[in-house]
């Protein structure tokens, strides 16, 4: 969740394209009172919780951040409020930490698409290339994630930087394919084509 200069979001292999996640996702309070079990006035403030965590990160108050995404899963789980507590650690350069929250949220609900691409562009900012393709390709297949191209995007990159073209080639052109607009992806196709020629 963007140019390959910023590595403040994993959702596009150290890019920032997509932080405001939030909007990008149309994700609401609906997302809240559909998942797991629960009252819905602790699911509704878990998400008053989470937003007013979203908006600490967005302006670097990490720590604060950090403690009410805590609060927010405390009160009520979701797979939302682990990634994103993920991404904050990252923000923190809290690598492991940040893996460790995507494993959570994966374990909240293995449907959901965002940590499985979050853990790939993790272990890319540690040097894990290898490691980090399979990630990807689970993401790819998860049923819940309303940005599918991102893995696409990043896989092609992992093959990229280990001088794959074909394969990054065909990534890029897979996440355009899910995204015609995803300017990353056009940037990143274009750029790989042109200097192969």
């Amino acid at each position: 969740m963007a140019d390959s200069t910023d590595s403040k979001s994993p959702h596009c292999y150290s890019t920032s394209a997509i932080r405001h996640q939030i909007q990008k996702t149309d994700m609401d309070v609906q997302d809240f009172l559909v998942q797991g079990e629960g009252h819905e006035e602790d699911k509704r403030e878990a998400w008053t919780l989470f937003q007013q965590a979203y908006e600490r990160q967005m302006k670097g108050e990490l720590e604060e951040a950090v403690s009410l995404y805590k609060r927010s899963l405390a009160t009520h789980p979701t797979a939302e409020a682990y990634t994103f507590l993920g991404w904050t650690y990252s923000f923190m350069g809290r690598l492991d930490e940040a893996i460790e929250e995507c494993h959570k949220a994966i374990a909240q609900d293995p449907e959901f698409g965002n940590p499985y691409n979050d853990i790939g562009a993790y272990l890319i900012e540690k040097g894990e290339f290898d490691e980090a393709i399979v990630w990807f390709q689970k993401a790819m297949k998860a049923k819940r994630y309303e940005s599918p191209a991102f893995p696409h995007l990043n896989l092609g990159r992992v093959y990229e930087r280990k001088g794959k073209w074909t394969e990054a080639i065909d990534s890029y052109k897979k996440a355009l394919a899910l995204n015609p607009n995803y300017a990353l992806a056009k940037k990143a196709l274009g750029r790989l084509i042109s200097s192969l020629n």
